[in-house]
């Protein structure tokens, strides 16, 4: 249906770049970095990340946003817009979204819930290792968390472009930079004697976080690292997900693409550095190499630990490092959203308000079903790659494991072999803009990303690991 309304923008390239930047900067950046740069070794995980980040994840990037920016639609309508037989991509793009935002808004709810705690300073209760199951399988308190943490969300979507998700990224951000560099350089100073009277610093976590240990590595080892860093910055940039066309259609026509590209992938990547700076030091101090291999629950079973292990004083980094989080979630959670109200907008001509119910209502009908997942409706799935998972499990497994590389392939051959890597070219330069990186970028979208990203499916199905 041909829309007659008119279109949300943001104000300018700064509003337009916060924004981005709040998206990526989310649970992927502040509690999947740290615990796979742990797994993976530290410096080796950085050293892959931050190539990756330079080549793959800029071609992502640089794609989706110009895209957006192109046809000026969301991603459900925008790929038919640049070719019509390629407007099934659109419909895999906006799945994504739609598979993340419940069990986002239920992890969501759990980390309001963390803060909550810390607020009234009970932080010393989240400590007990059975504190997080505990509180996970219990049926109201999960479902309740969750619905808070969504209407922050909602709020900000129903207010609009400029006036919702411009606005409070514009105050959001930079509070959270502050809070994450601040956290940061707490957690250098942090040293700690065990039972065994071994004193070890944050100074030594963060050699442990920052220099590539290649002792014993195998190339099949490598692969998996690699891999695991590739499947970090479709979080970390927000790519693969629809987020990114939906915030380009907003970007103006006299935004300079490259440099808001270049600035969102510097500030995006800081803050994934700086989040593992907080955490992996600390873990280090308090628990050693052996701490590392948390996994997902580091930041709700493990942190709370070492907060404990603080003292007086940790309670009240418990608080702010929950805060960060809080900001992050939202910011992201937002964006997810957006790019699923955006394109009802776009497909039906409806406005935001209609949208956005509709949304909420689909939304919170499901986020409460993954919150029941652990206690009422709970079962086990054996998964393709041989991970074990309920609910939220499976929905993240089909999301990020098979859709986001999927979406990323197809739209790799559509710009890179069908409409050609000039349109983006195009896009990107308009206003006379130079392209920087423009041999790279066609380099990795017609050839390098595609064969990454087979590999990276293949892993899904259990091929390997």
């Amino acid at each position: 249906m041909e829309k007659k309304r008119k279109r949300g923008s943001f104000s300018g390239q700064l509003g337009f770049i916060l924004a981005a930047a709040g998206s990526a900067v989310g649970l992927g950046n502040i509690w999947r970095f740290p615990y796979l740069a742990a797994k993976d070794g530290g410096g080796l995980f950085l050293l892959c990340y931050l190539v990756l980040a330079l080549t793959f994840g800029f071609a992502l990037l640089t794609t989706e946003i110009a895209i957006g920016r192109k046809t000026r639609q969301s991603p459900l309508t925008a790929y038919k817009k640049l070719d019509s037989r390629w407007g099934f991509i659109g419909i895999f793009a906006c799945l994504v979204p739609v598979i993340i935002l419940p069990y986002y808004c239920a992890i969501g709810g759990w980390v309001f819930k963390y803060l909550s705690i810390y607020l009234i300073g009970q932080g010393g209760a989240a400590a007990d290792s059975s504190y997080f199951t505990g509180f996970i399988t219990s049926n109201g308190w999960p479902v309740f968390w969750m619905f808070l943490f969504f209407l922050a969300t909602a709020y900000v979507v129903f207010s609009g472009v400029e006036k919702g998700i411009e606005k409070y990224s514009k105050i959001l951000m930079p509070i959270l930079v502050v809070l994450v560099v601040g956290i940061s350089i707490f957690s250098l100073t942090l040293n700690h004697t065990d039972a065994d009277g071994v004193t070890r610093t944050g100074l030594q976590g963060l050699k442990v976080y920052l220099i590539p240990d290649f002792t014993g590595i195998t190339l099949k080892n490598l692969l998996v690292v690699i891999m695991d860093a590739m499947g970090q910055l479709f979080f970390s940039i927000s790519v693969a997900m629809g987020i990114m066309v939906a915030y380009g259609s907003y970007a103006k026509k006299e935004t300079n693409l490259m440099a808001s590209i270049n600035q969102i992938e510097i500030f995006d990547t800081a803050i994934a550095l700086l989040a593992g700076l907080m955490i992996i030091p600390a873990v280090f101090t308090f628990m050693g190499v052996e701490g590392m291999s948390a996994g997902p629950g580091l930041m709700f079973v493990s942190l709370p630990k070492i907060f404990e292990a603080m003292g007086p004083i940790g309670n009240a980094v418990g608080l702010i490092f929950f805060l960060i989080v809080s900001f992050a979630a939202v910011t992201s959670s937002v964006s997810i959203m957006e790019a699923i109200v955006s394109s009802i907008m776009d497909f039906f001509g409806w406005t935001r308000k209609k949208s956005s119910c509709v949304v909420a209502v689909y939304a919170l009908i499901v986020s409460t079903i993954v919150c029941l997942g652990y206690n009422t409706l709970y079962f086990e799935l054996t998964l393709p790659n041989g991970t074990v998972g309920q609910i939220l499990d499976l929905m993240d497994y089909i999301s990020n494991n098979w859709l986001m590389p999927l979406v990323a392939l197809l739209t790799c051959i559509l710009i890179g072999w069908v409409v050609k890597p000039q349109t983006i070219v195009d896009e990107v330069t308009q206003g006379k803009y130079k392209f920087h990186r423009k041999g790279l970028y066609i380099l990795m979208v017609k050839f390098v990303v595609p064969i990454l990203l087979v590999i990276l499916l293949l892993q899904s199905v259990g091929l390997f690991q």
